[in-house]
């Protein structure tokens, strides 16, 4: 069995790694972290009988995650405290939200730049809220904030440059460009709240927002543990409401999602259930999904080129992404 593989029996089932031994464990331990899952299997196997040297690594990128979660929360807060002045609640999206709402997906989640969700009506007001507060652009290429502006689904990156922590304004979940176009209006409207002025979409918005954000905008790098988080969504929203799937799928098809979802559930039971009837073409996303070596690296060169253009594609008409890749590659040149 490849180390990915021994990665995914893992958190389906801890005690898998009961008969792993040496070069097992360092192969899982060098996956686990290409794949930002290592504090999460640390999570999945406290309690269960570990090497010393494992135990010992686990316990301390489970330490760090919490680590991260604390000041991805002090994060949070703070945009709560900017955008509170003029009147816009903070929508939480992936990690923030996992953590703030305290849900399954959160345990040992390594959280990286801040996420939120705005109406797109304000989002003039956003921008001169969150620079009066302290952060400033990451991008100040003119063709950058131009293309951000006019056809992506979020603001240029912003940085806060005391904190030097990021944080990415959506006014929707997919680009502009993209196939499929979502009514953010109506996410923004079931948005539930987990705190003063804060808020996360419902959890039947959550999985719709995973998937989406999975397969049908990226190119699935970091996928397996995207694919781990709407795997936990999924047993969140099962526990609030036995009729979760239906409202899912119906969730799905009033927004265009209808393909991304349905994958997103049969990859997830593949891989972290019981098991699913596969389609010949969900074998290519988890070959892309597991593709990873034993030392970490990854690995399939030509299955990730594929699904790096086809994520292009996703995101814009053809001749659109002609002149952007081609602008791109002109900027890349005058740079060498």
């Amino acid at each position: 069995m490849s180390a990915m593989r021994h990665l995914v029996a893992a958190l389906r089932n801890p005690a898998s790694t009961a008969t792993l031994r040496g070069d097992q464990w360092s192969a899982l331990i060098s996956v686990a972290r290409g794949e930002m899952l290592l504090a999460t299997l640390g999570h999945r196997l406290a309690g269960a009988a570990l090497p010393s040297r494992v135990a010992a690594l686990f316990a301390a990128e489970c330490a760090y995650a919490r680590q991260m979660q604390r000041h991805a929360l002090w994060e949070v807060e703070m945009a709560r405290r900017a955008l509170t002045q003029i009147g816009v609640p903070v929508i939480l999206l992936k990690g923030s939200a996992y953590a703030a709402a305290g849900l399954s997906a959160a345990a040992g989640r390594h959280i990286g730049d801040l996420d939120i969700l705005v109406p797109r009506d304000r989002l003039t007001d956003v921008e001169a809220a969150l620079i009066d507060a302290g952060w400033d652009w990451v991008k100040n290429d003119p063709y950058d904030q131009a293309y951000y502006r006019q056809w992506m689904h979020e603001l240029p990156p912003l940085i806060h440059g005391a904190r030097d922590r990021m944080i990415d304004v959506h006014h929707n979940l997919l680009p502009l460009t993209a196939r499929h176009h979502i009514d953010a209006a109506a996410l923004i409207d079931r948005a539930q709240p987990v705190a003063d002025g804060v808020l996360t979409l419902d959890p039947i918005d959550r999985l719709i927002h995973c998937a989406a954000h999975m397969l049908a905008d990226g190119d699935l790098a970091g996928g397996l543990r995207n694919l781990w988080d709407f795997h936990c969504l999924t047993g969140d929203a099962a526990a609030l409401d036995g009729a979760w799937q239906a409202q899912l799928l119906a969730r799905a098809q009033g927004f265009g999602l209808t393909h991304s979802v349905r994958r997103a559930l049969r990859l997830s039971a593949a891989l972290y259930g019981d098991g699913a009837v596969l389609r010949l073409t969900d074998r290519l996303f988890i070959r892309r999904l597991l593709a990873r070596d034993a030392m970490g690296r990854p690995s399939h060169p030509l299955t990730q080129l594929g699904f790096y253009t086809r994520s292009h594609g996703l995101r814009m008409p053809p001749a659109m992404l002609a002149r952007h890749l081609w602008r791109k590659w002109r900027m890349a040149r005058t740079k060498i």
